[in-house]
């Protein structure tokens, strides 16, 4: 489904990423590793369409994504890829449900389909009850449910994650894992995470090993 052919990136002399080449299909969940500054985050940048490669292409299913205009890859990238970060970059004027239904808005899902949807998802995270609630009201794990919700409203084909259990104690960093793979068990989600988590990274299907630039897979 995801498909990266010779990705190479660069900032100055600096040689990010070399050749990487890489094919990731629906409903697999695949961490990313190596040790920091190898470039897992401008894979990730480039796998969500974030940024550009120097060179080398970028598909998804049968859309070349490497060749789309600015205006199109921001529409596919709010239609068809979800993200999760570290820090949940939640809204703190908005309510949970609110932050859920943002990405359905800036698609143009009318209010009420994109409400229905949210509350589907928050009641599939468990955090249903809290859907009226602000972030600054909710603990991290439910701030991070409330941040997956959102990742998944428009339906997309993947979700890219970096370390998005960082900002998790151990007790909650195990519930997300778990629900990561529910949810690739439910719903035939795919998954890209970025971590530095070993127990997250051993629970995927796929690992990629990025070091000094290059790709590796077990």
């Amino acid at each position: 489904m995801i498909t990266a052919e010779n990705l190479n990136k660069s900032y100055g002399s600096l040689h990010v990423l070399r050749d990487i080449s890489l094919t990731i299909g629906q409903g697999e969940v695949v961490s990313i590793v190596g040790p920091s500054g190898a470039g897992k985050t401008t894979l990730l940048q480039i796998l969500g369409t974030l940024d550009r490669p120097d060179s080398g292409s970028l598909r998804y299913a049968d859309t070349e994504v490497s060749a789309l205009r600015e205006k199109d890859l921001a529409r596919f990238r709010n239609e068809r890829i979800g993200f999760v970060f570290q820090a949940h970059h939640l809204l703190p004027e908005f309510s949970a449900l609110e932050n859920v239904c943002i990405p359905a808005l800036i698609g143009g899902t009318p209010m009420a389909e994109a409400k229905e949807r949210a509350m589907e998802l928050l009641a599939l995270l468990r955090v249903d009850n809290r859907a009226a609630h602000k972030p600054a009201a909710l603990s991290g794990g439910e701030q991070q449910r409330v941040a997956v919700a959102r990742a998944l409203v428009n339906r997309p084909m993947a979700v890219l994650a970096d370390e998005p259990s960082g900002n998790l104690d151990t007790a909650h960093a195990r519930e997300l894992h778990q629900l990561f793979f529910s949810l690739r068990d439910q719903l035939r989600q795919t998954f890209v995470i970025v971590t530095h988590n070993p127990e997250l990274a051993d629970m995927a299907d796929r690992r990629i090993t990025i070091r000094d630039g290059r790709s590796s897979e077990q």
